[in-house]
């Protein structure tokens, strides 16, 4: 049974700094994508940040690109989001996913596997 567990959300002052983690069982991620996704009440789900098959190339959407980072622990099982620079528009629910294959456009789709969430709030 696959089981992804975020941790790492807070409430921070803007120009602040978190990290998130994602502590994966059950699952291997070497052939599949990995991705952190964050929505806000009454938007969309976004994808903002993802990792490709064996621990290669990220892609992060556009609205945090230069100041989150994410990368992995193998050896752990783990996954993190640093995010730096937080602005009041990154307040959302985060949430870890995997199983992703890549996208066409950039990125990956079809995650299989999502984590409960962990909230972020970034005050002004």
């Amino acid at each position: 049974q696959v089981q992804l567990v975020e941790s790492g959300g807070g409430s921070v002052q803007a120009g602040g700094s978190l990290r998130l983690s994602c502590t994966a069982s059950g699952y291997t991620s070497s052939r599949d994508c990995m991705g952190w996704f964050r929505q806000s009440p009454g938007k969309e789900r976004e994808g903002v940040a993802h990792i490709y098959p064996y621990g290669g190339a990220t892609y992060y959407s556009a609205s945090v690109k230069g100041r989150f980072t994410i990368s992995q622990d193998n050896a752990k099982n783990t996954m993190y989001l640093n995010m730096n620079s937080l602005k009041p528009e990154d307040t959302a629910m985060y949430y870890c996913a995997a199983g992703g294959r890549l996208s066409g456009s950039g990125g990956c789709t079809g995650y299989g596997y999502w984590g409960q969430g962990t909230q972020v709030t970034v005050s002004s």
